[in-house]
């Protein structure tokens, strides 16, 4: 993978805080904070973008006939069965 070199300016108390995660040992220097810090924001910004898509099938597919306790048990079985909820 091609690395590109860019220059960023921060204000004191940004360069403080990132000096302070280097120092407590949670990178080992500042790119690798920022690399972290981009990496983050796109899992954030897939996330959203799922979230959004998910909104608009729902909003496309119209009123339901079901119970909000049916709605609730219909989703609390797909949590399960896609593993993201145990059984209670």
């Amino acid at each position: 993978m091609t690395t590109i070199r860019k220059t960023i300016t921060l204000t004191d108390t940004q360069n403080s805080w990132v000096k302070s995660r280097i120092a407590h040992g949670d990178f080992t220097n500042d790119s690798e904070y920022f690399r972290d810090l981009i990496r983050r924001d796109q899992e954030r910004n897939t996330g959203l973008e799922q979230l959004r898509a998910a909104l608009l099938e729902g909003e496309q597919s119209g009123f339901s006939n079901r119970t909000p306790q049916e709605i609730r048990q219909a989703a609390k079985e797909r949590l399960q069965s896609d593993g993201k909820l145990q059984a209670q």
